[in-house]
C-alpha cells in the first residue's frame, strides 16, 4: 500500500480532475467512500429528483472550504492535501468500506483529524478505480487553526505498514528518506507519448552516474556528460566558482519550447555537486590499466583491468563482512565499480548488469556516515575499466568478465546482510535484486569458459583424477561438497590440474581459497572456487589457454595429462596484433 502526498490551492480543480474522465478515461464511476462527517455531498452518487453534478461538486466544494474562508489571511497558501493511497496489483480489491477505513486512519495518523476531535480538518476520500483512493482535506481546522503535519509522509508510510499487517495485504519495505525521486505521472505519460522506454528522469539519473563512474575530476566528470550527449548548464556564483549543474535531453523541450532542465540533487540525493566533488576527494592515480603479477602480455586491457578489480572487489567483501558503519562508503565505490563494467562489458551480459547497477543504485544511499573509511580502490577499479575500453564476450575477455561477475554477485549478498542489520529494507532488498541480476549475467558469461574446463577435467587421466577429487572432497567435506546447483566437481579439478602444471601445491592453494571467505551463500559452491583459484594462481581465465611452470632452474617432463590441458605454444604463433583485441577509443 502505497501512499503519495502533495499540498495544492485549488480545492475546486482538484475535485473536478478526479470526479472527471482522468487524462485518458481511466476514471471508472467516481464517488464518495468517505467524509469527515459521513454526510458530505457525492457528485458521483447524487440521488437528488433533479441531479446536477456540477452543481453538487460546487458543494463539496464550499463545504470543504468553509474553514479557510473563515481564516482569511491565516489560512496557508497551499491549503489542500492531497494523498493518493494505492494497493500493491497483487492484493485483493478492498470494499468501499475498507477504503473508508484507510482514509480514516490515515487522516489521524497524520493529525489532520484526530479521533474524537470535533475541530479535525475537513477530508473526503474519493474513489474512482478499483486499486485506489484519493484523500482531500483542507488544511484549516475548526478552531481556525493550522493543523500541525509534520512528517505527514512518514506517517502515512508508517500507518500503511500497520494496515498491511493487519488485513494480510503485501507488506512494502518502509522507506528511508534517502531514495531518489520517481517521475511523475507526466513524465511517465510523456514518455509513452513520445515512444521512450522510460522517463526522462530515470535516464538521466542513469547517464550522470555511468559519467561519474571512476572519474578523476569535476572537469572529467562534466567532459563525459557532454560526450555522453546531454545538455548541460552549470551554475555559478559570482565569483565563477560552480554551485550547481543541470543536465538535460536534447529534443527534449516544454510547452514553450524550452529545455527540459534536472538539478543533479533532483537525480537523486547523492548526485548533486557538493556531494560529488566530496566523492571526488579521494585522488586517483594516473588512468593507466594495472598490469597483474605474471599477467600475460597479450592479455587485453579490459581483461586486466576485470581481474584487478576482482581482487578489490573481493576486499570490499571482506570489509562488509567485519560489519562496521565505514563500510558504507565501501558501497558507494561498489557501485560506481558495477556502473563501469555494464557500460563496458560484452553485449550478451550488457542487459543483466546494467539492470544490477540500476538496482544496486538503491542500496548505495543510507543514513550511516563513513567518516574514517576510503572509496579509491573501488573508483580506481572502475576508472581502469572505463579507460581500458569494451570487453568482448569471448577468450581471456569473457573469462574475466564470469570471474569479477562471480565476485560481484558476493559483494552484493555482503552488502544485503549489512544492509538488514541495520533495519535497511529497502537497500536490503535491492542489494538481493542485484545479486539476482548479476547471477544471470553470471550463468552467460561462464557457459563457454566453464564447458571448455569441464571438459578438460573429464579427459584427465583417471588417477590424477581422483586425487584431485580426493582432493575436494578432505577439503570441503561431503555436505559442502553438495552445496550449489551441481555435485560435479569436472571444472575444479581441470583448474587443481592447471594449478599444480604452473608449480602450486593444490591441496594448500584449495585451502587458501575455501578460507578467503564464507561459502554459504554461494549458489555453487564449485564455480565459485573455480574463479578463485584461477585468481590466486593467476592462471587464465579462458581455459584455451595454458598455464607455464615458474622458471625453477629444473625442468620437468610434461605429462599426457598436462598436454590435454595445454594450448599450441605462443612462440609458435604469428607476432600480428589482432584488431578486434584493441581497446575501443572513448
Amino acid at each position: 500500500m502505497v501512499p503519495k502526498i502533495r499540498r495544492g490551492s485549488r480545492t475546486h480543480g482538484l475535485l473536478v480532475y478526479l470526479y472527471g474522465p482522468g487524462k485518458r478515461d481511466e476514471h471508472i464511476d467516481p464517488h464518495l467512500v468517505g467524509s469527515w462527517d459521513g454526510f458530505a455531498p457525492d457528485p458521483g452518487r447524487d440521488t437528488s429528483p433533479d441531479p446536477d453534478p456540477r452543481a453538487t461538486l460546487a458543494r463539496l466544494t464550499a463545504a470543504l472550504d468553509l474553514r479557510v474562508k473563515q481564516a482569511g489571511a491565516e489560512a496557508p497558501a497551499q491549503h489542500v492535501w492531497h494523498c493518493s493511497v494505492r494497493t500493491d496489483p497483487g492484493d485483493r480489491h478492498l470494499s468501499d468500506a475498507e477504503w473508508n477505513t484507510v482514509a480514516r486512519r490515515l487522516v489521524r495518523a497524520v493529525n489532520l483529524a484526530p479521533e474524537d476531535d470535533p475541530d479535525g480538518c475537513r477530508w473526503v476520500a474519493v474513489r474512482h478505480a478499483d486499486d485506489h483512493i484519493h484523500i482531500v482535506a483542507t488544511m484549516v481546522r475548526g478552531d481556525l487553526r493550522r493543523p500541525r503535519t509534520n512528517y505527514d509522509f512518514k506517517k502515512a508510510q508508517a500507518e500503511c505498514r500497520r494496515i498491511e499487517r493487519e488485513w494480510g495485504l503485501r507488506r512494502l519495505k518502509p522507506g528511508d528518506g534517502t531514495a531518489a525521486q520517481n517521475p511523475t505521472s507526466a513524465e511517465r505519460f510523456k514518455a509513452e507519448r513520445t515512444g521512450r522506454p522510460e522517463p526522462a528522469r530515470e535516464t538521466l539519473r542513469e547517464a550522470v552516474r555511468q559519467a561519474l563512474a571512476g572519474a578523476a575530476t569535476e572537469e572529467e566528470f562534466f567532459t563525459r556528460l557532454h560526450e555522453a550527449g546531454l545538455r548541460v548548464k552549470i551554475r555559478n556564483a559570482p565569483s565563477g566558482d560552480a554551485l550547481g549543474y543541470n543536465v538535460a535531453f536534447p529534443g527534449d523541450r516544454n510547452r514553450d519550447r524550452e529545455p527540459i532542465w534536472y538539478p543533479g540533487s533532483k537525480l537523486a540525493p547523492d548526485l548533486s555537486l557538493p556531494k560529488i566533488r566530496r566523492r571526488l576527494a579521494d585522488e586517483l592515480p594516473d588512468p593507466t590499466t594495472p598490469s597483474t603479477p605474471s599477467s600475460r602480455h597479450h592479455w587485453s586491457s579490459p581483461a586486466r583491468a576485470r581481474r584487478s578489480a576482482t581482487d578489490v572487489a573481493e576486499h570490499a567483501t571482506l570489509l562488509l563482512d567485519n560489519d562496521e558503519d565505514d563500510a558504507a562508503v565501501q558501497l558507494v565505490g561498489i557501485g560506481e565499480l558495477l556502473d563501469a563494467v555494464a557500460q563496458t562489458s560484452p553485449v550478451a551480459t550488457r542487459t543483466e548488469l546494467v539492470a544490477a547497477a540500476r538496482a544496486f543504485e538503491r542500496a548505495t544511499r543510507s543514513h550511516v556516515r563513513a567518516e574514517h573509511a576510503s572509496t579509491r580502490a573501488l573508483r580506481s577499479a572502475a576508472r581502469n575499466i572505463i579507460q581500458a575500453g569494451s570487453a568482448l564476450g569471448r577468450g581471456e575477455d569473457g573469462g574475466t568478465t564470469a570471474m569479477l561477475t562471480s565476485t560481484l554477485v558476493l559483494v552484493s549478498l555482503a552488502a544485503a546482510r549489512w544492509h538488514s542489520a541495520r533495519g535497511h529494507a529497502q537497500q536490503a532488498h535491492a542489494s538481493r535484486q542485484t545479486a539476482e541480476h548479476l547471477r544471470s549475467a553470471y550463468r552467460q558469461a561462464a557457459a563457454t569458459p566453464l564447458r571448455a574446463l569441464r571438459k578438460q577435467g573429464r579427459a584427465l587421466p583417471e588417477a590424477e583424477r581422483r586425487t584431485h577429487e580426493a582432493t575436494i572432497r578432505t577439503a570441503l567435506g561431503e555436505d559442502r561438497l553438495r552445496t550449489g546447483g551441481s555435485t560435479k566437481t569436472d571444472a575444479l579439478v581441470a583448474t587443481l590440474a592447471q594449478a599444480e602444471q604452473a608449480g602450486h601445491d593444490p591441496k594448500a592453494l584449495l585451502q587458501e581459497a575455501i578460507d578467503l571467505r564464507e561459502l554459504d551463500t554461494a549458489e555453487d559452491v564449485h564455480d565459485v572456487l573455480v574463479w578463485r583459484l584461477r585468481r590466486l594462481a593467476r592462471l587464465p581465465a579462458h581455459p584455451g589457454e595454458a598455464p607455464r611452470r615458474p622458471k625453477t632452474g629444473t625442468s620437468q617432463p610434461t605429462s599426457s595429462a598436462n598436454r590435454t590441458l595445454t594450448a599450441p605454444a605462443e612462440t609458435n604463433r604469428p607476432t600480428v596484433s589482432d584488431p578486434r583485441r584493441r581497446p575501443p577509443r572513448r
